[in-house]
């Protein structure tokens, strides 16, 4: 049987610790509701999603060694991810993220990405040492990146020889990272996904609308740009085409990972041959189903 994966997932591996209320919040708002634990991360969420698609990805991330990371690695073996490549350190631990979600959307969340980011390359190692590839025979396919690499370590990778022919998609890790991208702006295969306040980031300006934010992006010098705006037409541009497409509308209830399932449903649809406009379709609806609740990752 053929155990070369489908496409590669590089970024946080983390617990995702979750709070939701069905209560409006403000700043020292205190509700009832649910606290949830699961596997998230950007990386981990696209992978989660791919593996519902029927795509098999292998993770390239950092774990620690103590229970903590041998669950995570459990549970995402269990739920159909690759993660033999995974780097694991007996001396960080295992990454954490905390988000407070209300019925008016995240409240707030703080990313706990730090061991991710002091791995540094050492989580590429399968992409030189032979196990996924080599400077002479690089990784030739898909590429899910995501913007809890360091800055150093994203411009490392849009310059190595370990991906120059990759196909590499790519999202920052919340809007405060955005700005991370910009390493990877001119990379001739970079696709980015981001929304409309990360896009304003990465060109330093403010934007309306989708379509408005997407040309810029090319014209700064992205080889392509994705750009959603939660409920409104989100918008794809290259150099040679722009189109742009309304969203269903559906009842919120969660927020948290509803980007990560949007770039996962489009490099799916995607590699499964389907057109730009229907792509873009079925990624807009598997978010929208996301953010609905009726569809759990």
């Amino acid at each position: 049987m053929n155990k070369t994966p489908d496409i590669l997932c590089i970024g946080s591996v983390l617990w995702d610790m979750i709070g939701r209320t069905a209560s409006h919040m403000r700043v020292g708002s205190d509700v009832p509701g649910r606290i949830h634990r699961l596997p998230g991360g950007v990386a981990m969420n696209i992978a989660m999603t791919l593996v519902r698609f029927g795509l098999r990805p292998s993770r390239l991330s950092a774990l620690g060694r103590a229970a903590e990371g041998d669950a995570l690695a459990a549970e995402a073996a269990r739920r159909g991810m690759e993660v033999d490549h995974i780097y694991r350190s007996d001396d960080l631990p295992t990454d954490i993220y905390m988000a407070i979600e209300g019925a008016n959307g995240l409240i707030a969340a703080i990313a706990d990405a730090h061991s991710l980011e002091q791995a540094g390359d050492k989580i590429l190692r399968p992409l030189a040492d032979g196990r996924l590839g080599s400077t002479e025979a690089p990784w030739t396919g898909l590429v899910a990146l995501d913007g809890n690499l360091t800055t150093d370590l994203l411009a490392q990778i849009a310059r190595s020889p370990l991906f120059a022919r990759a196909d590499l998609r790519v999202a920052p890790a919340s809007p405060g990272k955005a700005e991370r991208l910009l390493a990877l702006m001119g990379h001739p295969t970079a696709t980015l996904y981001v929304n409309l306040e990360e896009a304003g980031l990465l060109c330093h300006a403010t934007f309306e609308t989708s379509e408005a934010a997407a040309r810029a992006l090319v014209t700064r010098g992205a080889h392509r740009a994705l750009v959603t705006d939660g409920g409104r037409a989100a918008t794809v541009a290259t150099s040679e085409a722009i189109f742009t497409q309304a969203p269903p509308e559906v009842l919120v209830t969660r927020v948290t990972g509803a980007g990560d399932t949007f770039m996962a449903a489009h490099i799916a649809s995607e590699a499964e041959g389907m057109a730009p406009e229907a792509a873009l379709a079925r990624a807009l609806t598997a978010a929208a189903t996301y953010v609905s609740g009726d569809n759990p990752l």
